[in-house]
């Protein structure tokens, strides 16, 4: 076995069915008594049922998160906060109303409280992703790491089948690459295992039968797992291309982490044949980057950038960001091989060898 060394994180989470209803304890138990409550606003409905319930535990609402969490977007809510005299937050919805709440915590030092309504993993992570002026910059701190995280089932019922679909494999792509993470180790990699297998086998089950409360558990319990992946190891090139196009052409998040995946696992092929085994078993394939391109294009998801509105033209400037200041990762990085996986990507054809 090789060294390692492993860092759990403080995070406490509350999980089950109808656990929106500890709100209110949790607040408590932080020691607060004002939040400011965040959401989209396509959530703006369910964020403000949930404020009337709080009463007054809530100084106030803010349905402005926005995708890759945009530092203008951010200011605004700090500047609400302050006005508000807010002394905490409580985030509704996926990665962008979690990455505002991280956004002010790390502005402001206030504690966080998050409630997921998809499977993006990153309220149990210390990273954000903030985008100015186009580019989307990363950052890992104990500062933005959520104190408390509610995951309540019942939140995710509603969920449409295509952003389950989307939000499953973007939580899958966490545990893909701690597999391979230069910082691994043999429990995050053991939680890695046991988070892609129980998503791949509950998004099949919730597209059958969206009702399904059982695959929807599990699906919510395998975004925590990969979450918690994420949230404990280093990430390589595939995060790194998707906050490239994610930040620089505003491409959907979940879904260009769906798209891109797949290129990314077979370009790590051959430098990580252990994680390659590894994922291979998780989904019960034997190609672990064909079975991964196979279960999202069986599920219905989108399989190409172009799909998602990026230009082919894009792709030069998009290789020239992705070896700026590239992330480690297994498979040395080259200019031409680079261009070569996300001509694939645009192209959405099924992923082959990049030697």
């Amino acid at each position: 076995m090789k060294p390692f060394t492993y860092n759990a994180l403080p995070a406490r989470v509350v999980f089950g069915s109808g656990t929106i209803a500890e709100v209110a304890t949790e607040i408590r138990r932080l020691g607060c008594s004002r939040a400011l409550m965040l959401s989209t606003r396509g959530q703006k409905l369910q964020i403000e049922k949930l404020a009337s319930r709080l009463g007054e535990l809530c100084a106030g609402v803010f349905s402005e998160a926005a995708m890759h969490t945009p530092i203008e977007i951010s200011e605004k809510a700090v500047r609400k906060l302050q006005k508000t005299n807010a002394d905490c937050v409580v985030a509704l919805g996926g990665g962008s109303t979690t990455g505002l709440g991280k956004a002010i915590a790390l502005r402001t030092g206030v504690p966080q409280i998050v409630i997921p309504t998809t499977y993006a993993g990153s309220e149990v992570t210390p990273i954000l992703g903030e985008t100015e002026a186009g580019v989307k910059r990363t950052l890992r701190s104990p500062d933005v790491l959520p104190e408390t995280v509610i995951y309540d089932v019942d939140l995710t019922m509603s969920l449409t089948a295509p952003l389950t679909v989307t939000s499953g494999i973007n939580a899958m792509a966490h545990a893909v690459e701690a597999l391979y993470a230069k910082d691994g180790n043999p429990l995050t990699s053991l939680l890695a295992e046991q988070g892609i297998t129980a998503m791949s086998k509950a998004l099949p089950q919730i597209c059958q039968d969206p009702a399904n409360k059982a695959a929807r558990t599990h699906a919510l319990y395998a975004a925590w797992a990969c979450g918690t992946c994420l949230g404990t190891v280093g990430m390589a090139l595939h995060h790194k291309l998707c906050h490239t196009l994610g930040g620089t052409f505003n491409l959907p998040h979940s879904e260009t982490h769906t798209v891109v995946l797949p290129y990314a696992i077979a370009f790590n092929c051959r430098a990580a044949p252990e994680a390659m085994h590894t994922i291979a078993r998780a989904l019960g394939v034997e190609d672990p980057a064909r079975g991964m391109y196979e279960l999202a294009k069986s599920l219905g998801a989108v399989t190409s950038l172009r799909e998602l509105g990026m230009a082919e033209s894009a792709i030069e400037e998009a290789t020239d960001l992705a070896m700026a200041n590239p992330y480690w990762n297994p498979e040395p990085l080259t200019r031409d091989s680079i261009q070569l996986l996300l001509r694939q990507a645009y192209a959405g054809e099924s992923p082959r060898s990049f030697r």
